[in-house]
């Protein structure tokens, strides 16, 4: 920390510091709890922030940042005015970090500022303020509110009231042993392989213990996010960690289930499978709706109006939250479930509390799909073609048919392909050559439903649709295959294409775009992997090589998204977030 005498000299001080390091001004009249500044000094996610009184730049905003300051102190030197003649400064915008803020953001710079709530940030310029200033210092427990904002703003009801109340006290002896939010991140992935671990046993012992392993998984899991929150250590890896540990620990945990189930004489590999590709196909939805109303302009859907009255009503979010049936309820019905029933009846209820949670959900984004004026832009095009995962063939037919015109017509063309498919795999002769021939006609009607840029009102549904018949098609063909393991190989693969599906969603979030193209041609895209996975099964029928072909899929399709994925997050420019995740 070094003082300067005036603007001038900051200016001075600035520039002497090493280009690699973020820098700050603090008015020295500064009066304010220890969190409002960390809050607007702290935080990796934003080049520049301001709180009243201070100013923080990291390296990418130096530039700027000198600048700024320079032409402040040659405008205040000069006795020209620092905002428009006919603005009103705020009182913090008259400070030098007040004023460099103001030129920052003319300059084109965004300068983040935190909403401090009660937290007290302000310099005082005369006594009584100072009065006031500390006396609201005072008043407020600058810890208390600093655990309070760690908890997520928007959780669900089991969250909220079983876990946030002591997992935000978790995170703060984390914080003060310096433990990351990856570390926190990576033990709550260990505890759910050793839960996974303990269900695979087939004991009843084991399932107890799993049981319980997998909600202490959770409460880890909900630690890291407050742990970041608490000490805003947020991060692009962690980013990354939160979004694929959690399903990674969902899935081991499935097949963990299905292999105790085995070893106790009850098969149930389809419905574990199942219960994957409908928790998939339900996020997909999810994540395709966000996508394509991300920055819609206008919306006058009726129905979002009737969700904003709804928020309102205490009782009813919490009910619209639980029926979603969120990742906490998810957990605890499926920890409570493991210990007191068998994997079956675990499977059943995920099935059927992700059916009723997807039939609602898709129900309400239908109905503001359709009831809304909005006009989607080039950027939701283009993260829905993304989210198609077309590859080469869908690729080759999109770009010598003629574009479908008509409002509803590409998740229409999409829906029909998908049922030929599906229905093809369903109810051919196993192993025929019609169900090739289905195969085929489920390519040209992909690349017909992406011929066209992806703007119309329920557009949205294309990837959707994508994802149901490739997922079902890899499930339907494994469990009619009558091959050993051919079931858990296909498990294998879906996890390995489901992994690869969620990393274009949070390379979307975070603004760097999809995966490159020649990775998805390389894994042959959605309508590739499907009619491979048909060809397979018809020229190894009833054989094991149809295992070993899944098994070989699987572990090729790992090996290039894994190895791809994990150069890009570890050395990624993207900006440093924290995901919030998504309630179910």
């Amino acid at each position: 920390m070094q003082t300067a005498v005036d603007a001038g000299d900051a200016a001075t001080l600035l520039a002497a510091v090493p280009a690699g390091r973020r820098v700050a001004l603090v008015d020295p009249r500064f009066v304010g709890h220890v969190h409002a500044l960390r809050l607007g000094l702290t935080d990796p996610r934003f080049p520049a922030a301001t709180v009243p009184g201070a100013l923080t730049a990291r390296p990418e905003a130096r530039g700027a940042l000198l600048r700024a300051l320079h032409r402040t102190t040659a405008a205040v030197g000069a006795g020209a005015p620092v905002v428009e003649p006919d603005a009103d400064p705020a009182p913090e915008d008259r400070t030098v970090p007040g004023r460099i803020a103001v030129a920052l953001e003319a300059e084109g710079t965004a300068v983040q500022r935190p909403a401090l709530g009660s937290l007290v940030a302000a310099v005082p310029t005369d006594p009584e303020q100072r009065a006031a200033a500390e006396a609201g210092l005072a008043s407020v427990d600058d810890e208390a509110v600093r655990l309070r904002n760690a908890v997520k703003a928007h959780d669900g009801f089991f969250t909220t009231y079983c876990i946030s109340p002591y997992s935000r006290y978790i995170a703060r002896w984390c914080a003060r042993r310096n433990l990351t939010p990856n570390q926190v991140t990576t033990a709550s992935l260990i505890t759910a392989l050793i839960a996974a671990g303990a269900a695979a046993t087939g004991t009843r012992g084991g399932y107890v213990a799993a049981g319980i392993l997998l909600l202490v998984s959770f409460v880890l899991d909900c630690t890291d996010g407050q742990l970041a929150r608490y000490s805003l250590q947020y991060s692009t890896m962690g980013a990354w960690l939160d979004a694929t540990f959690d399903r990674a620990k969902e899935y081991a945990y499935y097949a963990g289930l299905a292999i105790g189930a085995v070893r106790g004489g009850d098969d149930v590999w389809v419905l574990a499978l199942g219960a994957m590709v409908l928790q998939a196909c339900r996020h997909v939805v999810d994540f395709s709706f966000n996508e394509a109303n991300h920055d819609a302009v206008a919306n006058t859907s009726p129905t979002a109006a009737l969700s904003d009255k709804l928020d309102n009503v205490g009782w009813t979010v919490w009910v619209r939250r639980m029926i979603v049936l969120p990742i906490g309820e998810r957990w605890a019905m499926i920890a409570v479930l493991t210990a007191l029933t068998t994997p079956r009846i675990v499977f059943y209820a995920l099935l059927v509390g992700c059916s009723l949670a997807a039939c609602y959900t898709t129900a309400g984004r239908l109905l503001r799909s359709l009831t809304r004026r909005a006009d989607r832009t080039d950027r939701a095009a283009r993260a829905l073609a993304d989210l198609a995962d077309s590859g080469p063939l869908a690729q080759a037919v999109a770009a010598v048919a003629p574009g479908l015109r008509g409002a509803f017509t590409a998740p229409a063309v999409a829906l029909l392909g998908t049922l030929v498919m599906i229905g093809g795999a369903l109810f051919l002769p196993y192993g025929s050559p019609l169900t090739v021939a289905a195969a085929a006609v489920y390519v040209v009607l992909s690349g017909l439903a992406v011929a066209r840029p992806l703007k119309g009102a329920l557009d949205w549904l294309v990837p959707p649709f994508f994802r149901a018949a490739e997922y079902v098609t890899i499930l339907v063909l494994a469990a009619r295959s009558d091959v050993p393991h051919a079931v858990p190989a296909a498990f294998g693969l879906v996890s390995a294409v489901a992994y690869h599906h969620y990393d274009t969603v949070y390379r979307i979030r975070g603004g760097t775009g999809a995966p490159p193209q020649w990775l998805v041609r390389t894994i042959g895209g959605h309508e590739g992997r499907t009619a491979l996975v048909v060809v397979l099964a018809a020229v190894l029928t009833h054989t094991s090589g149809f295992t070993t072909a899944l098994t070989a899929l699987a572990v090729a399709v790992a090996l290039v998204v894994l190895v791809e994925s994990i150069r890009f997050w570890v050395s990624s420019s993207a900006p440093a977030v924290h995901d919030e995740g998504e309630l179910a």
